[in-house]
């Protein structure tokens, strides 16, 4: 079999093994873009992996004045799940929770399709009887009173059951440095990528999983085969010369976007070549039997 490189780097002829998911966008607008990021960053806060946190979300973009519907600051949030009721017990739970407390924040629907979500429709009985609604171009918002003026907010965003969750790139290098500035450099060529979010801490995971435990009750543990500690203990699929892996999980909207967020990765992660650390880049499956999307890297970066 012929061996994948760019500027050095392995690209193992293997596939990351997808899933679907059900999605949706909601824009997060507020007095100043700082304030639209807290806003943001708290209701993305530990919605890292559906497995114990019951959503994955992230940040996918920030906004100028002149993209949102209020023409203040914004930031585009992805929110994705499993299924659509906890999908809208997510949504309610963390815009309540973290939008509605904001300073000066409002919220607007992200995303158009004929399947809908309840946002404000949802969030408006806070209002205790005070909450008043209003149709403009089509669009019902509603006005909640809150102590440093109105939250408003609009009743639905879209919903969309062709989202996709746990594309991934497995990072392999000589030394943790190397694998943490290469991923670094892939979160970021991601990150410009419309329709996607890496939900981990900064985009990347040093705790890839496996399916399944030697204990009963966990359904997830350490992926020992990319353990370097355990190089010496287990059937490992590690070089020797290789000392650290990481991992990027990215979920989108479409099959197509996350097609397109691992190849920007990849060729960011390549972009140093071998000489400053990086040796290998692999991905994650299950034998294609967890999902039905699989995105081969030769074909991804054909």
């Amino acid at each position: 079999m012929s061996e994948l490189k760019i500027k050095g780097v392995t690209i193992v002829e293997t596939f990351a093994e997808a899933f679907p998911m059900v999605g949706t966008r909601i824009i997060i607008t507020a007095p100043s873009l700082e304030w639209a990021l807290i806003s943001a960053r708290t209701m993305t806060g530990f919605a890292t992996s559906v497995i114990a946190c019951g959503a994955e979300a992230g940040i996918e973009r920030t906004l100028t004045p002149d993209e949102t519907p209020d023409g203040r600051p914004g930031v585009a949030v992805l929110l994705f799940t499993m299924d659509t009721e906890k999908l809208q017990r997510q949504l309610r739970n963390r815009v309540g929770q973290c939008v509605l407390t904001s300073p000066g924040s409002a919220c607007f629907a992200g995303l158009e399709g004929e399947k809908k979500l309840k946002l404000g429709a949802s969030l408006r009985f806070f209002g205790d009887g005070w909450q008043m609604s209003k149709l403009i171009g089509g669009r019902r918002y509603w006005r909640i009173p809150v102590m440093d003026g109105e939250f408003v907010c609009e009743a639905t965003t879209g919903l969309t059951k062709k989202a996709v969750g746990g594309g991934n790139l497995l990072v392999l290098g000589k030394s943790h440095a190397a694998v943490l500035a290469a991923c670094e450099r892939a979160v970021k060529a991601i990150s410009e990528v419309p329709g996607v979010i890496t939900p981990f801490p900064g985009g990347i995971v040093r705790s890839g999983s496996k399916v399944g435990s030697k204990y009963k009750g966990q359904i997830a543990s350490t992926n020992d085969a990319y353990c370097p500690t355990l190089k010496a203990a287990v059937n490992t699929e590690l070089p020797l010369d290789v000392e650290a892996v990481l991992e990027i999980v990215i979920d989108g909207l479409t099959k197509e976007s996350i097609a397109q967020a691992m190849r920007c990765g990849i060729h960011a992660i390549a972009e140093g070549g071998a000489t400053q650390g990086v040796t290998h880049i692999t991905a994650g499956n299950y034998g294609g039997n967890l999902g039905p999307h699989h995105f081969h890297l030769k074909e991804i970066i054909a």
